[in-house]
């Protein structure tokens, strides 16, 4: 597991700070805990890959909180919620 982001928690690839905001109609929102997020590229690599899942309808990073809510059609997965986190490079350490 890797990330872009140095050890001292400046970004390794120079990106600044963005947000990145998916709007939901309704669904079921759960809240995860992630570590690892350090910057606005985090935020952006947890989003695409979460949000790229079967049923996401949105995806919001907190980088500093380092939650991510996941607001799904129906009762999200876990372990594929987990995977998608992995890929991104970052560690989904259970739900919030």
């Amino acid at each position: 597991m890797s990330s872009c982001c140095a050890p001292d928690g400046g970004c390794g690839t120079g990106a600044g700070a963005s947000t990145t905001v998916t709007a939901v109609v309704d669904g079921t929102a759960t809240v995860y805990r992630v570590s690892g997020m350090t910057c606005g590229h985090c935020e952006t690599a947890i989003s695409t890959s979460v949000g790229a899942l079967d049923g996401v309808l949105g995806v919001d990073v907190d980088v500093a909180g380092g939650l991510v809510t996941v607001t799904a059609a129906g009762a999200p997965d876990d372990s594929a919620v987990a995977a998608a986190v992995g890929d991104a490079g970052y560690e989904l350490t259970g739900r919030a």
